[in-house]
């Protein structure tokens, strides 16, 4: 195993728990190759870590180990499986909500790959060559760990020439595959592009909006993918929802939503258009809702418009208070690894003191309990959900 020797402030960080390997930390340009397994030591040799390499956003590679004497083999990764199964074991005996996050990256001891659980169907996410250069040991362990997976899917998140998505082992599923949260029914396709039809991070805000929020109100869901916070609010007691989305798939999938709620989506407004268009369109019939959910992608472009959630989010915020009635309820949300919970706070106050308007958020919501958080990795923690009331 080559050794690569760090710098003393990424010496002072992995001895600190850091699990992320950074251009910079080498005191030699890094030459390893992508799923190469390495040795980190110090700038006097003295052992670190063993770590693979592979390049990931702004990561060159990931800690596996600070033990010397641990191997890195298919005992390895069954034992991180192992352990990421019994802190789940409260969702694995949950009949009410079979779709949440198996193994979370560096949250779960391996950064680069996360593993999602649909009924009992897996989507392995691979985020680098050079961790996917070891899938083979890495799956043999997990199927050896766990109790006969139905089937396991893979997706490559990271730049490649190969096919994005698609079927490994076992059986394959439905399409669509019917999964349950909170006792609602989700339509989920594990081999459809990247994406399968279900954030699953959003479950306990779903949940909150289902619970407390949507009972006799109006509901409008923007950016709203395939409807699941409109089927949400509709299953907590809306009296309408209207979802708006620019994605042409957008309308087929959100009446499937409806359809497997045995809900009539004939009953509720889908929108197959620009989420920015139909506020125009909104004030324009001034329309206004009693909660607006608004989770945009981080970074999107459509013909006439670039949206970033860094530079458009304050405007973007504005236009939700517009459509937003009086004593009305915003669910805003990002996923963005670049702002931060105070950063994404001044943003909902940079726009209400644009509009002249005051606000109080009730509710704040992070990552929910599957999505392991790094304790040493504060971008792990990338979800921030207010809920925020516009005051009369």
């Amino acid at each position: 195993m080559e050794q690569l020797r760090v710098k003393k402030l990424a010496s002072k960080r992995i001895r600190q728990g850091y699990p992320m390997l950074e251009p910079l930390d080498f005191i030699k340009p890094l030459s390893a190759k992508e799923g190469a397994l390495v040795e980190i030591v110090d700038e006097k040799s003295q052992f670190l870590a063993k770590a693979y390499i592979g390049s990931e956003n702004k990561a060159v590679g990931w800690v596996l180990t600070r033990k010397e004497d641990e191997a890195i083999d298919k005992a390895f990764f069954s034992r991180l499986f192992e352990k990421a199964r019994e802190k789940r074991v409260s969702f694995e005996a949950d009949a009410t909500t079979t779709a949440y996050r198996f193994f979370n990256g560096e949250g779960d001891g391996l950064g680069g790959l996360t593993i999602e659980r649909y009924e009992n169907y897996y989507v392995f996410s691979w985020y680098s060559a050079g961790i996917y250069a070891h899938r083979q040991m890495i799956y043999e362990a997990f199927e050896e760990t766990m109790t006969n997976p139905a089937g396991i899917y893979e997706k490559l998140r990271f730049k490649t020439s190969q096919e994005r998505s698609r079927f490994v082992s076992g059986k394959q599923a439905p399409e669509p595959l019917i999964v349950m949260e909170n006792g609602i029914r989700f339509a989920v396709y594990l081999d459809d592009g990247l994406m399968t039809g279900i954030f699953l991070d959003q479950r306990n805000v779903r949940g909150r909006l289902m619970e407390e929020y949507a009972a006799g109100k109006t509901v409008l869901n923007t950016f709203s993918y395939t409807g699941a916070f409109s089927v949400a609010a509709a299953m907590g007691g809306a009296t309408h929802t209207t979802s708006v989305d620019l994605a042409n798939r957008s309308l087929e999938r959100t009446r499937e939503q409806f359809e497997v709620n045995e809900l009539s989506p004939d009953d509720h407004t889908i929108r197959v258009m620009d989420v920015f268009n139909y506020f125009n369109y909104a004030k324009r019939h001034e329309l206004t809702f009693d909660v607006v959910v608004v989770d945009p992608p981080t970074f999107a472009r459509s013909k006439k418009r670039t949206f970033s959630v860094e530079k458009d989010y304050v405007s973007l915020l504005e236009d939700i208070i517009d459509v937003t009635a009086p004593g009305g309820l915003m669910v805003v949300s990002t996923n963005s690894r670049k702002v931060t919970r105070e950063e994404f706070a001044g943003f909902v106050e940079e726009a209400f003191d644009n509009k002249g308007q005051s606000y109080s958020i009730v509710e704040e919501h992070r990552a929910p309990e599957d999505f392991t958080i790094h304790p040493a990795v504060p971008s792990s923690d990338y979800l921030k959900v207010f809920f925020v009331q516009k005051e009369d």
